[in-house]
């Protein structure tokens, strides 16, 4: 099933571009707009018996805008890693936005911290900014932790309150509840950005506290975890200069009285890009560790790098290959994507 519905994304995505005006619909006050992108390729572990990779991502957006102050919207998203885990959405929210003050936001949705969070340079096609297909085709050998960012799901029923961008500064905070996965949820973000120079730079910190998991799965490809409580912390930064993207961040995880696995501990990662014409390089490193906190969890630590090179064909279509090393083994992964 999982597979097919990968390929029915990649299907839709190959398709949407050649009807380019079936994807947006707009009146004075009513927008609707389609957009998304399908992945199709392999990978192959230490060079060897390749397997397929699916990836998919389709975003609807229905605004209306009786002013030019404010604006009410829908939102449904779903992707590979909703379909994996046998749901049928990864976004379902709704929002009033106020020109000049902010926005809210209530439904399934990620949370304000990560939103408003800062990833590591990626052209390839292993998503390693969110639950990365890495871990997943790889294995991980125990508990990692796979993305840099504060997440904290999107089963919960949310509601988010974030800023305009005001003096290169935004910030919001969220809450979350109605879920079996944890009792409430709250968390904070800020990032601090400057566009308007030769180089650009953008800064984000934000934190997380969420009360009593509950068989709460961090990841798709980890154990589920319980505990009294769950503390996060995370801050990134990105550095523009002409071609050049230079990129760090970082993550800290502490659960309180965890059961049976320790999921939590820190990451780190580091990327940089390089763009010219058509072409675009980069390179990533991940490095995590879980069980520090905890005498009675044995730790578990993954280096993970990945070389990554994109040469796009058109707006929409784009081919690319990737080269790194998990697990301390090595692998080759290629593909083809196609963007709407």
């Amino acid at each position: 099933m999982t597979n097919k519905l990968c390929s029915i994304g990649v299907i839709l995505a190959a398709v949407a571009p050649f009807n380019a005006n079936a994807l947006g619909y707009k009146t004075d006050n009513f927008n609707f707009s389609l957009t998304g992108y399908g992945t199709a390729g392999i990978i192959e572990p230490n060079f060897d018996k390749p397997d397929f990779i699916g990836d998919f991502r389709v975003r609807g957006q229905v605004m209306y805008t009786p002013s030019d102050t404010h604006a009410f919207g829908l939102v449904y998203m779903i992707d590979e890693d909703a379909v994996y885990e046998d749901n049928w959405l990864h976004d379902a929210f709704g929002f009033w936005q106020w020109r000049g003050v902010g926005r809210i936001e209530a439904g399934f949705t990620d949370s304000v911290a990560h939103k408003l969070g800062l990833g590591l340079p990626d052209v390839g096609g292993m998503r390693i900014n969110h639950d990365s297909l890495i871990y997943r085709k790889m294995g991980t050998g125990g508990p990692v932790i796979a993305n840099n960012e504060i997440t904290n799901g999107t089963d919960a029923l949310r509601l988010n309150i974030v800023s305009a961008s005001r003096n290169n500064i935004q910030y919001g905070v969220s809450v979350a509840g109605i879920t079996g996965d944890y009792d409430f949820g709250v968390d904070a973000g800020i990032k601090i950005k400057q566009s308007s120079s030769k180089t650009k730079y953008a800064f984000s910190i934000g934190a997380s506290f969420m009360n009593h998991l509950d068989d709460y799965e961090t990841a798709t490809f980890v154990p589920k975890v319980t505990a009294d409580w769950r503390g996060q912390l995370a801050i990134g930064t990105n550095i523009q200069y002409n071609s050049w993207i230079f990129a760090l961040n970082g993550r800290l995880i502490y659960d309180e009285n965890p059961i049976d696995v320790a999921a939590d501990g820190i990451t780190a990662g580091a990327g940089i890009s390089y763009d010219l014409l058509n072409y675009t390089l980069s390179l990533s490193y991940i490095f995590s560790e879980t069980g520090i906190w905890h005498d009675e969890f044995k730790n578990h630590n993954d280096h993970t790098a990945l070389a990554s090179f994109r040469y796009k064909y058109s707006k929409y279509i784009d081919g690319w290959t990737s080269v790194g090393i998990s697990r301390a083994e090595p692998f080759l992964a290629a593909g083809l994507r196609v963007t709407f």
